[in-house]
């Protein structure tokens, strides 16, 4: 059993609501989780959100289009995975995070890929800067290494930032990355701001109508079609 746990709040600080905001006519959220059912490897797909009243709005749309939901503490993120794991037993878990309308399936399913291949603890496929874009993360962890860390974690950031524990400390876990064809850690395909939404959103405008299912190299083809978008922000996004 492969279990992806999708990390999501509305309570964010650069864009409060943004996970709830309108993409072509769903919440962003729900555009993320149609990308990430294209995997062929996810077995099953949950949100992990807060027991925070602020989370509220966000559980009711999740379970009204059917989408399973673990919620927990806000600050204790962490501990919303062990929970998560808990009510739905698995080998391998998989960390998404809700700000990344324009996850790869492809490479959510490399990355777990060569978590089994080279029998490691931890796969990711993006560290820092380096890697595939910024909003094509992907981790994936065998339960055993996510409940290991889970019991050692003695420190905020191991808490909140669910893995930090694991790539931090190659000394404890086998971990590896998945290579990209070639170095894109510098393109920004998240949202965290404001200008990050509306370059999304001028992406599934463009993309989704005749194609849902898009590929990344679509979405390099059309920023390469529109100069203006390419350095929207001041970060790049090609």
């Amino acid at each position: 059993m492969i279990l992806a746990i999708l990390q999501a709040r509305l309570s964010s600080t650069r864009l409060p609501g943004k996970v709830l905001k309108d993409l072509l006519g769903q919440p962003m959220i729900l555009r993320q989780i149609e990308r990430t059912r294209r995997s062929a490897r996810v077995d099953r797909l949950v949100v992990a959100t807060s027991v925070d009243p602020s989370d509220d709005r966000l559980a009711e749309v999740l379970e009204a289009a059917g989408v399973e939901v673990f919620r927990g503490p806000l600050d204790d993120v962490l501990a919303r995975y062990i929970g998560a794991l808990e009510t739905w037993p698995a080998e391998t878990v998989v960390r998404l995070t809700a700000d990344c309308p324009l996850i790869d399936p492809q490479v959510l399913d490399a990355t777990i890929d060569l978590l089994r291949d080279a029998g490691a603890d931890y796969a990711h496929c993006r560290t820092q800067e380096v890697g595939y874009p910024k909003g094509q993360d992907v981790e994936a962890m065998t339960a055993a290494t996510l409940r290991r860390a889970a019991r050692l974690a003695a420190t905020r950031e191991e808490r909140e930032h669910v893995t930090w524990g694991i790539w931090s400390r190659p000394d404890r876990y086998k971990v590896v990355r998945l290579m990209p064809p070639r170095e894109w850690g510098h393109v920004r395909w998240t949202v965290d701001r404001p200008d990050d939404f509306e370059f999304v959103t001028q992406v599934y405008e463009a993309l989704y109508p005749a194609n849902p299912a898009f590929t990344s190299d679509d979405v390099r083809a059309f920023v390469a079609s529109r100069p203006d978008l390419a350095n929207w922000g001041g970060e790049p996004r090609v």
